[in-house]
């Protein structure tokens, strides 16, 4: 199909990107695809993770066999291709140009409030951990090329994720629907073999919970690793969809 729209959603850990995946799921017209670039992630750092051997075994390890996946034709009556990608997946080093391709959003949270998360489930965290770093020279490329990428930043969406999703659908050319606003609870064929280790509030959910304030508490270097993410974050924040 010539009108094929392929989305590219980048986030960081710890963000509503599940969330938001099942939104577009949830659409009759749209396929979804979790985290393409996990496994050659995993391989390329040798990383420890949750479930790595499962996701290794799951995915391409191949970059460009992965990217390749994101290309292929739709089943029938679909016409929408929802990627999730996590920005961390992608280190500078490689060449990204194969993202202009397709149509990018980047969604990003205040860093404190990702680090708050992310130490709960993982032992250490560094900028490059909770892709922050990956976000900003993911938007140098854009800029570069000309190429218009929204930004999302989790909060405001919360406050509001009907509105965000219908300029959202505006800017890619599809029609708003209802059903992106609630989905049924429980797991998907569609989710990452990780999905057990990450999505039992996804896994409970019906549809996106308000915003609500956090009680955050840093150590010290945690919250050194907030601070540093937060130029970047404040920079892309000052970009955001506003609605």
């Amino acid at each position: 199909m010539s009108d094929v729209v392929r989305v590219a959603v980048w986030s960081g850990p710890r963000n509503i990107s599940t969330a938001l995946m099942r939104a577009f799921e949830n659409r009759p017209d749209a396929v979804v695809v979790d985290e393409p670039l996990y496994a050659a992630y995993l391989l390329r750092t040798g990383i420890e993770h949750p479930a790595r051997d499962e996701i290794i075994a799951s995915q391409p390890t191949d970059v460009a066999e992965a990217i390749a996946g994101l290309s292929q034709p739709l089943p029938p009556g679909r016409r929408v291709h929802y990627a999730k990608h996590m920005a961390h997946h992608v280190s500078r080093d490689m060449d990204l140009r194969w993202t202009l391709d397709f149509a990018n959003v980047l969604l990003i949270r205040d860093p404190a409030e990702v680090v708050a998360s992310y130490v709960r489930a993982r032992e250490t965290c560094e900028p490059e951990d909770i892709g922050v770093p990956q976000q900003g020279w993911l938007q140098e490329l854009w800029d570069e090329h000309g190429a218009d990428v929204p930004v999302i930043d989790a909060k405001d969406f919360l406050q509001a994720p009907e509105a965000h999703l219908r300029r959202l659908c505006d800017w890619l050319g599809i029609p708003f629907t209802d059903r992106m606003l609630s989905w049924p609870a429980g797991r998907r064929i569609s989710d990452g073999v990780w999905a057990p280790h990450w999505y039992a509030a996804v896994w409970a959910s019906t549809g996106f919970e308000p915003w609500r304030p956090r009680d955050i508490s840093l150590s010290d270097h945690d919250a050194a690793i907030a601070e540093a993410c937060r130029p970047t974050y404040d920079a892309l924040y000052a970009r955001r969809v506003q609605v």
